[in-house]
């Protein structure tokens, strides 16, 4: 039996290297040139064509070739009744804090004021500020949400976080569910959104939340496109309530040329590089849940496929 490779943006030449260096004995497929789709059983895939999972008829697991597994839900025709996986990474939960502590930090030295001040030439030194009275708002406390959140913490920053059930991290303050949302969002100086995509969480960046939270504040999402209003982001932005926002995510992406984010002075655009998986550093997990289908035993990184995560 095999495994297939199915995906429509990313190379999966790299991805069969990575297995095959873990165990070379692996029967790996790319779709769409496998030789019998019968002999498929572990499906590994990222953005695959809507339907196309139908039409393998001994396929055991679906593993997301990311953390995410939004993509899935966006297929009407997916077989929930199989079971799916998700990887997690250490080095793509480093790689995630790297990048949001480079946005934290671009806005706590006022790097974005610095940046205006240039092109006006301004020689003009903003007021200090402190770690431990700027607060840090985390949307998403889960594997990546919550390593970012300690890190920061430890760091010096005051941190709050929230999620949709309720987490307990050592010094930091949490909040849960729709009625501590507001009080959570009234904390927070620069909030991140490393938030599941799930129908609850689509377009939660939104008119809402951004007059919740107080006036100058930042925003940095590197969860999914989906979850951010975008008209209303802007809106927020010229009205001056929002500071700035550092977005890597986006509906649309590539993001179009024309797009009104690319030439907006507010905004910083990066082209969804805040956390790359890297196949060398995954492949051993993949394998490992590869085998543990075939024995019948319990699976590393099992989702919810009807909750989204």
């Amino acid at each position: 039996m095999a495994i297939s490779i199915i995906c429509t943006n990313k190379d999966p030449q790299p991805w069969v290297a990575a297995l095959h260096d873990v165990d070379a004995s692996l029967d790996i497929q790319v779709w769409p040139n496998e030789k019998q789709k019968s002999e498929i059983e572990f499906a590994l895939c990222w953005k695959h064509p809507e339907g196309i999972l139908q039409n393998y008829p001994n396929l055991r697991c679906i593993s997301s070739m990311g953390a995410g597994i939004d993509h899935f839900l966006n297929d009407s025709f997916f077989p929930e009744h199989l079971p799916v996986v998700r990887l997690v990474d250490p080095l793509l939960a480093q790689s995630m804090f790297e990048y949001i502590c480079t946005a934290v930090m671009f806005y706590f030295r006022e790097f974005d004021l610095y940046q205006a001040q240039q092109r006006q030439a301004c020689w003009y030194q903003q007021p200090p500020q402190s770690m431990a009275e700027t607060t840090i708002g985390m949307m998403g406390l889960g594997q990546l949400g919550g390593y970012a959140a300690e890190k920061f913490s430890l760091m010096g920053f005051d941190v709050v976080g929230w999620s949709r059930s309720r987490k307990s991290l050592n010094g930091i303050q949490t909040f849960a569910g729709p009625q501590e949302f507001e009080t959570f969002l009234s904390k927070t100086k620069v909030l991140i959104c490393l938030l599941p995509l799930t129908p609850q969480t689509q377009g939660i960046l939104n008119r809402d939340l951004f007059y919740n939270l107080p006036k100058g504040a930042s925003i940095v999402n590197v969860a999914r496109g989906e979850h951010l209003v975008e008209e209303d982001l802007i809106e927020a932005l010229d009205a001056d309530h929002l500071r700035g926002a550092c977005l890597d995510v986006f509906r649309e992406e590539p993001l179009p040329r024309k797009h009104p984010f690319w030439t907006h002075k507010k905004i910083v655009v990066t082209p969804h590089c805040s956390s790359i998986t890297n196949p060398k550093s995954v492949a051993p997990q993949i394998v490992q849940n590869y085998q543990l289908m075939q024995n019948g035993k319990p699976l590393l990184n099992r989702v919810d496929i009807l909750r989204g995560y």
